[in-house]
């Protein structure tokens, strides 16, 4: 996995603009948090995912230009718009999750066979949901990934039609399957 330094809000946008998927860690350097963060993620291996860093105590016009007001802030975006923010310092799982989630969500957007409509209901942190969709992905199987972590009123449609809490769930053309369960997910899919 590349992780780039830039330097500029201008650095930043022109990569946006290349790149369909982007992470950002905005860091202070010297910032034991932000230490954490950093050494966090570049123990990633990942293979054709990029990560940029910027230092906000001498890159000082990126994180005015989100409203991000503390370090260490990951960001998410998809092409120029940013899409979600994650704050502090986490745990290497939780990057790999979130980055390998992404990812494997981005390159399955463009394929072309129609299959029945599957929508995966997963936090960054949960090491089944990771699993789960790495067998979909396996599958050639494309999906649309809900954190729930992130989207409350998700979450709370979620409880509503499965009666359960927890994640993964998965919807499939209306099905709601809880937990990782192959099995059915198999026999749903026809796989």
């Amino acid at each position: 996995m590349d992780i780039n330094n830039i330097n500029s809000l201008e650095e930043l946008k022109l990569l946006l603009k290349k790149d369909t998927k982007t992470f950002l860690l905005l860091y202070k350097k010297g910032s034991e948090q932000s230490e954490c963060a950093l050494k966090n993620l570049s123990k990633q291996d990942i293979e054709g995912v990029k990560i940029i860093v910027a230092d906000v105590s001498t890159v000082r016009d990126i994180h005015p230009a989100y409203n991000i007001k503390s370090a260490p802030s990951f960001l998410e975006f998809i092409g120029d718009t940013l899409t979600n923010i994650y704050k502090g310092c986490h745990e290497t799982e939780f990057y790999n999750n979130l980055i390998v989630g992404s990812v494997y969500s981005a390159s399955n957007s463009g394929e072309e066979k129609p299959q029945k409509r599957v929508t995966v209901y997963s936090t960054p942190s949960c090491s089944w949901c990771t699993r789960l969709k790495t067998y979909l992905d396996s599958k050639g199987i494309k999906y649309r990934d809900v954190d729930v972590s992130k989207d409350p009123k998700a979450a709370e449609d979620l409880v509503k039609r499965s009666g359960q809490q927890g994640v993964p769930q998965t919807d499939i053309n209306g099905t709601m399957i809880v937990g990782f369960d192959q099995n059915k997910i198999d026999t749903l899919l026809g796989i």
